[in-house]
């Protein structure tokens, strides 16, 4: 999308995908002009910004439960399982919990050897959101954040730490982005969702999740849509943020910005889909348009 811009206007933009909690330290040290996250600012972060902070949605991303047993296809897990799993209180594949949910398989007796990301991360943001949001133990035990302190488990750093562990191991798990697990053909489990559909991570089901929140989107674009209503979404679904400053100081740069943050959420979604990610529905592109416009240059309104 940053390429076609480029060609589009002539203005480059010099992006890197350094994880969700670089990008927020980097935009708090002013080193660059925007960051992007998984994870929504807490308030602590943006109070060492030092001014307002700007989220605007751009894209949704999934985290997709990977799994390693040969020759098993097509794992259907629920959140109490999950949690379970990394809990450290589900331990085996042929637990009956897991049973319970995939009658047609025959489930091996294989230790479970949970995987998580060693880095803070916006997958883990989603993930242990969803976590808490379906099981109350998660919640009081362990929480959500970009980084937490897991019971159990391995860690692996960045989306291929993770997936290299898995596929090394045999009866590992791991979350990954779906992005990256669908691009490497990494096995992922279904995943049961409100409505009680056993679902993939896949673009439709992303896109479902956030049509499902849109109804009830708060008008500064920070919501959480795991575990969001309707029988196609996939549960562990969250947006993906840019992230500025609301006031850009330097109205030459900040006309380019608003004018790039502006494609991002209409032209540039058409790129979404072929690289595995889901594109905005139109509810949330009108709210990007709103935010948007809230944006100053110098203190002036645009």
């Amino acid at each position: 999308m940053f390429d076609a811009w480029d060609k589009q206007t002539g203005n480059e933009v010099n992006y890197q995908s350094v994880g969700s909690g670089a990008g927020i330290e980097q935009l708090t040290k002013k080193t660059v002009d925007f960051g992007a996250s998984d994870a929504i600012m807490t308030d602590e972060q943006e109070k060492n910004a030092g001014a307002a902070v700007l989220h605007l949605p751009v894209t949704i991303v999934a985290a997709s439960i990977a799994y390693n047993l040969p020759g098993v296809k097509d794992v259907k897990l629920d959140g109490e399982s999950i949690a379970g799993i990394y809990l450290g209180t589900i331990k085996s594949w042929d637990d009956p919990k897991i049973v319970a949910l995939n009658p047609d398989l025959k489930l091996p007796k294989t230790p479970i050897a949970p995987v998580e990301r060693s880095d803070g991360s916006g997958t883990t943001y989603i993930f242990t959101n969803y976590l808490s949001a379906v099981s109350a133990d998660w919640k009081s035990k362990v929480g959500a954040g970009t980084s937490v302190k897991f019971p159990v488990g391995i860690g692996g750093k960045g989306n291929e730490g993770v997936a290299g562990q898995v596929s090394q191991t045999a009866g590992a798990v791991g979350y990954v982005e779906y992005a990256y697990a669908k691009q490497n053909n990494i096995s992922t489990a279904l995943v049961k969702n409100q409505a009680g559909k056993f679902v993939p991570a896949t673009v439709p089901g992303q896109t479902a999740a956030a049509a499902g929140a849109a109804a009830n989107m708060p008008a500064d674009g920070k919501a959480l849509i795991v575990n969001a209503p309707g029988e196609g979404s996939y549960p562990i679904s969250g947006f993906s943020w840019i992230i500025s400053y609301k006031d850009l100081t330097d109205p030459a740069k900040g006309k380019a910005l608003v004018d790039l943050f502006t494609y991002t959420a209409t032209k540039g979604q058409q790129f979404a889909e072929d690289l595995s990610y889901a594109p905005l529905p139109p509810a949330v592109q009108d709210l990007d348009g709103k935010l948007l416009k809230s944006l100053t240059l110098a203190g002036k309104p645009q």
